[in-house]
């Protein structure tokens, strides 16, 4: 198959039609090829829908994995042919798109199938709605880019930090992307055709400054506490660099199959085998069910100072300013799309599909309520919770609870695991130490968000 002199020149092959989907006021691009019995969205790095398809490499991958399902495929928001952005969303907004696309093409469940940057976004969306996610596929899958005492793949915070600003200076060129794919791949970088495609495709799929924001998301988030949490059929697959880190994961997973593959490379220059061991985990007879745990963030609010509050008020005057603290906690519950899952007298418990939903939520219930006179301490954490007659329950409630009593007056309080999901929202945070929580075992770094 030819390559192409350059990019306006027609490719060599046919290239389906880039329909569009809407995510709130946002067109999300996306394509869909195959008829086969499964929907499989396919979530990728970085990508151009339309460009990926001038080399020979990926339009193979694409008709291997047609051979068993119906391949959706899409551009994230933010790059490629997706509406652009100078900021990249958080990881639930682009949760919020997946969803969308898959509304669109008609689909209410689809196997994933991820890469690169995408398995923190596959797995997030999996443990969130297992009811859309029929199964899970992860290649070389990283719980987080930044090593830790307990994590020791990765990289320092300093070294990310100099590659993101790499990134910001040198996105584009030749030489930079060159540097690229030969961490991921040393056989592909020595084929001057596909060096020239995999330069092309990077430029056309995302500019400078949106690459470095994206690089800095990367390094700012982890999935560490979301993998026990995932409880769709999930099968890691993963090559010889990549086996510390992608066993990690699949070991935290519950019943995750995980199959390594000899030596190291770029995704669409998987083995053979690689490919054959996803058509069969796909097409195996996944068992359907109804999803009796799910991750959430969980929003725990109370008013403080309430017993000296009504006892000087009396019951028919505090009685008013507790509806009006109702009404307007409800009203903010409703903006942000939080689900009230009880009321706890001069409290709420809520929950949120996306953490940075939650913490925006708990800041405007509290500014809602001074208005009224009121102050509020509010707690969050993200958690996988059981589903007991459409009721919340298990450790994960705990631990909000718990989080939420340590907050103190006018402030929102979260856990290390809200914080680590919602890199790119903007939201800023000041660290108060590492704590015990009545009843939850180990102990929990908590973070003041940073009133704005």
């Amino acid at each position: 198959m030819a390559f192409p002199s350059t990019f306006n020149e027609t490719p060599p092959v046919q290239i389906p039609d880039v329909e569009y989907a809407r995510s709130g006021d946002v067109s999300i691009a996306y394509q869909v090829i195959g008829n086969g019995p499964i929907d499989l969205l396919v979530i990728p790095f970085i990508n151009n829908l339309v460009h990926a398809w001038a080399h020979p490499l990926w339009p193979r991958v694409y008709e291997r994995m047609t051979a068993f399902s119906r391949l959706i495929m899409f551009d994230k928001r933010g790059t490629g042919l997706s509406d652009r952005f100078g900021e990249l969303p958080t990881l639930e907004v682009r949760m919020d798109d997946l969803r969308a696309v898959l509304d669109e093409v008609g689909s209410d469940r689809a196997a994933l199938i991820s890469f690169g940057e995408g398995n923190h976004l596959a797995a997030l969306f999996a443990a969130t709605y297992p009811e859309r996610t029929s199964a899970l596929v992860l290649y070389n899958p990283v719980a987080r880019y930044i090593s830790a005492p307990d994590y020791p793949w990765g990289q320092t915070t300093e070294e990310w930090s100099r590659l993101v600003e790499r990134v910001g200076e040198n996105w584009g060129k030749q030489a930079f992307f060159d540097d690229m794919l030969r961490s991921m791949d040393p056989i592909l970088a020595e084929d001057e055709e596909f060096r020239r495609w995999h330069a092309a495709l990077f430029r056309v799929a995302a500019s400078p400054a949106s690459a470095a924001t994206f690089y800095r998301m990367m390094m700012e988030t982890d999935v560490r506490d979301v993998l026990p949490a995932i409880r769709v059929p999930t099968l890691v697959c993963y090559r010889e660099d990549f086996s510390g880190p992608s066993r990690f994961v699949a070991e935290r997973i519950p019943a995750a199959q995980a199959v390594e593959f000899p030596g190291i490379g770029y995704f669409a220059n998987a083995p053979t085998e690689a490919f054959d061991e996803i058509e069969r985990f796909l097409s195996g007879g996944l068992v359907e069910r109804e999803p009796d745990r799910v991750l959430v963030t969980l929003l725990f609010t109370d008013i403080v100072g309430s017993t000296e509050l009504a006892t000087r008020l009396g019951d028919r005057d505090w009685r008013g300013l507790l509806e009006k603290h109702n009404a307007a906690v409800r009203r903010e519950l409703e903006r942000f799309r939080g689900h009230e899952a009880n009321t706890t007298g001069d409290g709420f418990l809520a929950t949120f599909d996306g953490p940075a939903r939650g913490i925006r939520c708990a800041s405007a219930i509290r500014d809602a309520v001074r208005e009224v006179g009121l102050e509020i301490r509010a707690g969050l954490h993200t958690g996988e919770c059981e589903l007991v007659r459409g009721e919340v329950a298990g450790i994960a409630v705990h631990t909000a609870a718990r989080v939420a009593a340590l907050a103190g007056s006018g402030k929102v309080l979260v856990s290390s695991t809200v914080k680590d999901l919602v890199a790119g929202s903007g939201i800023e945070f000041e660290s108060i130490g590492d704590h015990t929580l009545k009843g939850v075992p180990g102990e929990w770094r908590l973070f003041v968000v940073r009133d704005t």
